[in-house]
């Protein structure tokens, strides 16, 4: 679906290595906002319900990651994965499935995605609150196309995974050029 609307302006805090921490953990906070991550680009960002979840780990990050370079032949400037997880669970799970490409964007409170409109609640999981899946096209702020999933809903028992898919997203890219 094309929508032309501006993604909302939020403060995300995020933690980025810092060599000249000592330790175990080195690691500083940075404030990173809206502005820095879809201003003056063109991205993708997508959205799913939690890291280290089945669809999430095995099919929609990886893939993600492993299309990259078949997106940026298509002007797309960066991926982001967006999920209502803390910094901390982004960064272990970026490690974990040693991503290179595809950066993480950890909307701990939620803001970024109530503001979208996809905030939606998984207690029938033991979730909380948490973000429907989703895609979208951003061009410097604004979404240009939107991939959401069907039955948006609180307490979904399903969890469809189809529209917000690496493959469908790159193949709308392709067939618009």
């Amino acid at each position: 679906m094309t929508v032309t609307k501006k993604v909302p302006f939020v403060t995300f805090r995020t933690r980025v290595r810092d060599d000249s921490i000592e330790g175990p953990n080195p690691y500083r906070w940075e404030n990173k906002t809206s502005d820095d991550y879809f201003g003056g680009k063109r991205v993708i960002l997508f959205s799913l319900p939690g890291a280290f979840t089945p669809t999430c780990s095995t099919y929609q990050l990886p893939n993600f990651e492993k299309l990259y370079d078949e997106f940026k032949k298509e002007g797309i400037d960066a991926i982001y994965c967006i999920s209502v997880n803390d910094a901390f669970v982004m960064n272990a799970w970026g490690k974990s499935l040693g991503l290179q490409k595809v950066e993480l964007i950890p909307d701990g409170s939620g803001e970024f995605t109530r503001k979208m409109g996809m905030l939606v609640a998984k207690d029938n999981l033991g979730f909380g609150m948490r973000s429907w899946r989703y895609a979208a096209l951003i061009n410097d702020g604004a979404v240009e196309q939107w991939f959401e999933e069907e039955g948006f809903s609180d307490n979904c028992e399903s969890d469809p995974y189809a529209v917000s898919s690496p493959q469908n997203v790159l193949q709308t890219l392709q067939a618009a050029a």
